[in-house]
């Protein structure tokens, strides 16, 4: 560990796998619930757990973004953070909003908005918490004097996130409109700026983990950026099937949808142009396991089921089935959830000394795990929802009768979900096994002039 703030990481991390074990769980109990008679029918209905699944998802993987950014923006400005004790309230009052909004679920205390269901005051403490959040770092960077790329597109992809939230305040009597706004954040957070966020990691790792040269990195970012913004803002009209709006958005909306996988091609390029390019491999091998993973996984799940089924000619008949739910799955995961967790692997080591630097077994074993796990559940989902689609839209039978046609696959994607539920468990009992402790690597600081004291640690951190 550089600098002694960034011990402040490795409690949003904590937070981020609680949370994570917790939106597992009721995942699970959600598709369990496709199966047969629910003996939670009147305590924790359908509706209930999916509304807490879907936004402990959101939560959990925002909070990591925090963690992973106060660890990296230390090292990237060689500074310390600017205010330890802001991110520490930051996180209780993170916390407290998560806590009493799944609370509130409970009692069915929401707006009912799908993945913005937090109440006024809760989304009012996300803007706080936000503000607190982007003004910490950006006086962090402003007192460095020390600007890098994967810094400028984190920030520009955090203070896009906080600003495209400032719809998910309003309220539409007005269902149509409604929703069309709803899509104003959820589609430019997840497929727009959170790319953004993501890319700035992924540079950020791939500098350190693989020896990559920084100016090659930088210009696959700048393609990364560009590309977000002319397809991922005209792309939001893929989302706009069947709730009204004029008709034109269509062909516009699946055009550039079809445009989106070319960013994470080019960062799936990006990656194994990093690789190939390395002089020095960094020791930590899981970390980079973690770190490809998630380009490639983003390639699959975002890229290639994204574009098989945004198409106007096959959205009109997917569009809110259980194809939605293969896609959404697999892109979160490899997009989001994955380079979460590479940045976790990639600081553990460095806050807790008694771990193996190259990662433990269990730590591979999770890996392992995980993906395939995930990869069985987007074929559970991708098999019942072509089934849906087939008797539901083109038979014509009803919702009920096509669930019980293809209830088999839920038997497929509850054990899938059991085996990725179970490389979750392992990693979090990989992350609390050993005890942090916050040690500052004074070989590792930079000298006055920013330049390391030996070449191996400039190759291997910086």
């Amino acid at each position: 560990m550089r600098y002694k703030s960034q011990s402040i990481a490795y409690w949003y991390f904590a937070v981020a796998m609680l949370l994570f074990v917790l939106q597992i769980a009721f995942g699970l109990l959600s598709a369990a619930k496709y199966l047969g008679p629910d003996p939670l029918l009147y305590i924790l209905p359908f509706d209930v757990t999916k509304v807490i699944h879907t936004n402990l998802l959101i939560v959990w993987v925002l909070t990591g973004f925090m963690g992973a950014t106060y660890w990296v923006v230390p090292e990237e400005s060689r500074t310390e953070l600017y205010s330890t004790r802001l991110a520490y309230w930051q996180l209780g009052l993170f916390v407290a909003m998560g806590v009493t909004a799944v609370i509130g679920y409970l009692f069915r205390y929401g707006t009912g908005n799908k993945l913005l269901e937090q109440p006024l005051p809760h989304k009012l403490t996300i803007v706080v918490v936000m503000l607190m959040f982007l003004f910490n770092v950006g006086m962090t960077i402003w007192r460095s004097k020390r600007f890098t790329t994967p810094e400028l597109v984190l920030l520009i992809g955090l203070g896009c996130s906080a600003l495209l939230y400032l719809p998910a305040l309003l309220e539409f009597e007005n269902y149509t409109v409604s929703i069309f706004y709803r899509w104003w954040t959820i589609h430019l957070w997840v497929e727009g700026v959170w790319v953004m966020i993501q890319g700035g990691f992924l540079a950020y790792l791939l500098i350190r983990l693989s020896g990559a040269d920084r100016e090659v990195m930088d210009k696959w970012l700048y393609v990364i950026v560009g590309l977000v913004f002319i397809a991922g803002i005209l792309g939001t009209a893929h989302h706009y099937y069947w709730v009204g709006v004029p008709t034109y958005w269509l062909p516009i909306g699946g055009f550039f949808s079809a445009l989106e996988p070319a960013a994470l091609v080019a960062m799936a390029m990006y990656a194994y142009a990093a690789m190939r390019r390395s002089g020095l491999q960094h020791p930590n091998t899981l970390a980079l396991h973690w770190t490809l993973g998630s380009a490639i996984f983003t390639l699959f799940g975002a890229g290639l089921l994204g574009f098989a089924h945004t198409f106007p000619d096959v959205n009109k008949w997917t569009h809110g089935t259980l194809i939605t739910a293969m896609h959404g799955h697999a892109a979160f995961y490899g997009a989001y959830g994955m380079i979460v967790l590479a940045v976790i692997s990639y600081a553990l080591p460095a806050i807790q000394p008694g771990r193996p630097e190259r990662g433990t077994s269990l730590g591979y074993w999770a890996f392992w795990t995980q993906l395939s796990g995930m990869f069985g559940m987007t074929l559970s989902f991708a098999t019942a929802g072509i089934a849906q689609v087939y008797l539901e839209r083109i038979m014509g039978l009803g919702y009920l009768d096509a669930q019980l046609k293809i209830q088999v696959h839920f038997l497929m994607l509850v054990a899938t979900g059991i085996l990725f539920a179970s490389g979750v468990a392992m990693f979090v009992i990989d992350f609390f096994r050993y005890s942090p402790r916050f040690v500052v690597d004074d070989a590792a600081r930079p000298t006055g002039g920013g330049v390391p004291l030996t070449a191996t640690a400039d190759r291997a951190r910086a």
